[in-house]
């Protein structure tokens, strides 16, 4: 990590996203916890700050919603919090033949998984140039690297993210902002059963700890 300062990190009421706000908190960062569920928020706020002596603010919003990005931006404005670095984590994923899925829930899926943090990373990232420093680290995951019949939109959306994350990395190297993707397989979070995948590739190899991807992550950041 060589990018001082506060991070927002979206889905940071469990699984990956808690243990990345978690890790930029026992380094020293504030902190920006983003997610629906406002009672787990703040009380990972409050050990947050409790552990580690840093500010952690909470900011309670869908994500899936068309308008969470610009709705982030500005409370982080009314609130005066620069936001230094980006942790793109929030997601969902559906199982299912996609044809007899919900399409409704698969739309969604694409808005959580890749509208908004393409958003964000448009209303951030453009700050961050400006200032000639920042960072910004999206969780994929190894779906990105081939395709996943009964989870297709999940992996075309983590495909995505990683292109875009290379992509972007490339045009903002030199305006100072570093861009990184995380990539993780199987991580033993809350993730894989509400995505009711245990019997699919992506669920049934060996789990990793949470804790140490998120470490991998800041450490690549």
């Amino acid at each position: 990590m060589t990018v001082d300062g506060t991070a927002l990190v979206t889905g940071a009421s469990a699984g990956i996203g808690r243990a990345l706000a978690a890790e930029f908190a026992a380094n020293g960062h504030d902190v920006v916890l983003a997610a629906r569920r406002e009672t787990e928020l703040n009380a990972l706020a409050n050990d947050l700050e409790d552990e580690y002596g840093i500010r952690a603010h909470v900011i309670a919003r869908d994500l899936a919603s068309v308008d969470a990005s610009h709705e982030l931006k500005a409370e982080t404005d009314d609130r005066d919090v620069q936001v230094d670095i980006l942790v793109n984590n929030v997601g969902i994923g559906t199982q299912g033949p996609f044809v007899e899925n919900d399409l409704g829930r698969e739309l969604d899926q694409l808005q959580l998984n890749v509208v908004t943090p393409t958003q964000l990373t448009h209303i951030y990232g453009r700050e961050m140039a400006e200032r000639g420093r920042g960072g910004v680290l999206n969780v994929a995951s190894t779906a990105a690297w081939f395709p996943g019949p009964f989870m297709s939109v999940y992996y075309a959306s983590k495909a995505y993210m990683k292109t875009f994350s290379e992509g972007v990395a490339g045009e903002l190297r030199e305006e100072g902002v570093d861009v990184t993707v995380l990539c993780p397989g199987p991580v033993d979070t809350e993730f894989q059963e509400r995505a009711d995948n245990e019997d699919t590739p992506l669920g049934s190899g060996e789990m990793q700890d949470v804790e140490v991807v998120a470490r991998a992550g800041y450490d690549g950041l």
